[in-house]
């Protein structure tokens, strides 16, 4: 068992959704069981699956669920790109949120053929 806190990925992804929570705060209140729900909800399941990863018992359930992370991630950065066209974000915001979470994707495929190549 690994702990998550030690990760650089978990700690980026986690201060990334904290970001995020503040950012869609300022989203249209009709927007609160739409895109708001589904931003934060795919930001946050980034952290939580590699900490759930961290508590599996081999490098296959660690790597499993890096990938579902890896799926959030890319979700979020769609998400992004909505709010984006949508004007709920500015340009500016985009540009750094979605490089945040391009840095996080890069960190998790490091990570996921890192495992493998330990195999």
């Amino acid at each position: 068992m690994k702990s998550f806190h030690d990760l650089q990925v978990w700690r980026k992804s986690h201060e990334l959704t904290l970001a995020i929570y503040v950012v869609t705060k300022e989203f249209p209140r009709d927007e609160l069981f739409g895109l708001t729900s589904q931003i934060r909800r795919a930001c946050a399941s980034i952290p939580a699956n590699i900490a759930e990863g961290c508590g599996r018992n081999s490098d296959n359930e660690l790597q499993r669920f890096l990938e579902i992370a890896m799926g959030s991630a890319s979700e979020l950065e769609y998400h992004l790109l909505l709010s984006r066209d949508l004007s709920y974000i500015s340009e500016s915001k985009h540009m750094q949120l979605n490089e945040s979470t391009c840095e996080i994707k890069r960190m998790l495929s490091g990570f996921i053929q890192k495992l493998k190549a330990d195999r």
